[in-house]
């Protein structure tokens, strides 16, 4: 029985992981959980988001925080920007260098040890223009 249900969530996190590949559109968990559900209505929504949770910690997907919105997950874990339009709430890449050492650029006056940084632009996408 515990091989069964390991087994089931290596299966389920199998399809979440390939879910987020196949869309290049940085989906959020709701979008993920609905189009997994549309195919495979075993799968539940806390199933999802525990999931998406375990393969981001584990650097098969990178977590995107969206700051007024819901995050997105992106198949390209390489270090890059993004930006979120302001209209319809999509999530692009962003073309230009990611600067690995920008927090040595930060004024720390508050005694942080920064080790990371994520960055989100805010725009209009061409297609709500």
């Amino acid at each position: 029985m515990q091989n069964e249900v390991k087994n089931r969530n290596t299966l389920q996190r199998r399809i979440v992981l390939e879910t987020v590949r196949k869309m290049t559109n940085h989906p959020d968990a709701e979008m993920i959980y609905e189009k997994i559900s549309a195919e495979n209505s075993l799968v539940s929504k806390a199933t999802v988001y525990r999931n998406l949770k375990l393969l981001a910690k584990q650097g098969y997907i990178l977590h995107i925080p969206i700051p007024n919105g819901a995050d997105c997950f992106d198949f390209n874990c390489l270090p890059h920007y993004h930006i979120k339009c302001r209209k319809c709430g999509g999530v692009f890449d962003v073309d230009m260098p990611y600067q690995n050492d920008i927090y040595k650029k930060i004024v720390n006056t508050r005694g942080f040890t920064v080790d990371s940084h994520q960055i989100v632009f805010s725009g209009i996408c061409p297609d709500c223009q």
